[in-house]
């Protein structure tokens, strides 16, 4: 039995920074690896700032499917696939037509992540004092025609089961969450409960906390090599400078554990320490629009939005930016931000706030880390000391305040026994 543990933590996004912190808390001694030269610099760095259990949907179903099919020739839809032939892709998709059948049992189970999340992070927020943007106005599902409404009552009554209060709201009670949503609109789904805040704020803050906590910092730093070595766990880096030069030689170092927790690159560690981890790189885009001035503050929305045709989602971050974000692109691992996925962001908010200008705006692409079941790996691996957080999917903010409280304690336990 050991006091502390020595443990690495590989990749310094949403869910490498709680996962630090966490095992921080409980007493570990904890290095996290980061390629990147600060926290948060790729999937967490712009998406859409919604922590959002009212979309705790998993989107292994038959609907989902006949969806995707009719989208895939269009460029402009929710969902675009490069049918390049890949092994790893097409193995991947049919791991998810599999997964159909535990449709419902995997979305209570994510339902009920995001429910405990919510506390997690926000008394982590609490703690450390971070300015997030956050903003506690409820999330508001909206609908075009009664079919979609409909379909949507359906999934409110089993996040119910997950114990989520989701309500129904009338075009009427619309227009006093969000006065200045426009557009044809039957009628909704408010969430209370759910809020939003900036990924990419919380996250730097959160990593600063874990350094006044001892948690080591190794940005730069590229892992090379992970290994499993009798009972212990050797990484294997090199350092970059800032203009992407190396150090000579690779470092080497030695922990009790390790926790991989890098996004779209934990498939290729999990296979280094024995393990078949099938996570795809599924892009996703944001636009984050600057208003610049009190009349188009006012003219863009307070309330956080879902629109399910569309599969986009908004957050209002602070006074002066406002976030668009949504759809799913299956085009291995390129993070090219292409303008005709940008432009049907742009249209939308032109058909729905008409009076707020979107002159000025920043796009971003970012590869969501998927399982094939939509439920994050969360646990240990095959062998002694090797433990994952990760594969998240569009749901990483919501759900890494509790997933890295469940790995953290894991990592305890087996240091424990």
């Amino acid at each position: 039995m050991k006091d502390h543990a020595k443990v690495a933590v590989i990749g310094a996004g949403i869910t490498g920074i709680t996962t630090a912190y966490q095992l921080a808390l409980k007493g570990a001694d904890v290095t996290v690896f980061e390629a990147n030269p600060y926290p948060a610099m790729e999937t967490s760095y712009a998406n859409g700032g919604q922590l959002s259990a009212s979309n705790a949907e998993v989107w292994n179903s038959v609907q989902t499917m006949v969806k995707g099919v009719s989208w895939m020739f269009s460029s402009g839809a929710p969902l675009l696939m490069n049918p390049k032939p890949s092994w790893h892709k097409y193995s991947w998709l049919a791991e998810f037509v599999r997964a159909i059948p535990h449709y419902e049992a995997n979305t209570l189970q994510t339902v009920k992540w995001a429910i405990d999340a919510r506390n997690q992070l926000l008394a982590m927020a609490k703690a450390e004092n971070i300015d997030f943007d956050h903003r506690e106005t409820g999330i508001l599902h909206f609908y075009e025609t009664k079919k979609q409404f409909d379909v949507a009552a359906n999934v409110s009554t089993l996040l119910k089961k997950g114990g989520l209060e989701r309500r129904p709201v009338t075009v009427q009670e619309i227009g006093g969450i969000e006065p200045t949503l426009e557009g044809d609109i039957y009628g909704g789904f408010y969430t209370e409960s759910d809020f939003t805040g900036d990924i990419h704020k919380f996250t730097s803050a959160l990593a600063t906390a874990c350094t006044r906590r001892n948690v080591v910092m190794r940005l730069s730093t590229v892992v090379e090599k992970l290994r499993s070595h009798q009972g212990q766990i050797e990484v294997f880096s090199r350092v970059e400078d800032e203009r992407g030069s190396s150090s000579p030689g690779q470092h080497k170092e030695v922990f009790d554990q390790v926790v991989i927790c890098a996004g779209v690159h934990s498939r290729k560690f999990a296979a280094m320490l024995g393990d078949r981890l099938n996570v795809y790189p599924v892009k996703g885009y944001s636009i984050t629009i600057n208003l610049e001035d009190a009349a188009n503050q006012a003219a863009a929305p307070s309330t956080s939005l879902l629109d399910d045709n569309a599969k986009l989602v908004t957050s209002r971050l602070g006074k002066g930016r406002f976030r668009v974000a949504g759809t799913a692109e299956f085009n291995g691992y390129s993070k090219d931000i292409v303008w005709k996925r940008i432009n049907p962001m742009l249209k939308w908010c032109h058909r729905h706030f008409p009076n707020m200008s979107t002159e000025s705006f920043v796009s971003w692409a970012g590869l969501r880390p998927m399982m094939p079941n939509m439920l994050p790996r969360v646990g240990k691996g095959s062998r002694p000391g090797v433990f994952y957080n990760t594969g998240h999917g569009h749901l990483g903010w919501t759900l890494s305040g509790a997933t890295s409280d469940i790995v953290s304690e894991l990592v305890i336990s087996e240091t424990a026994a």
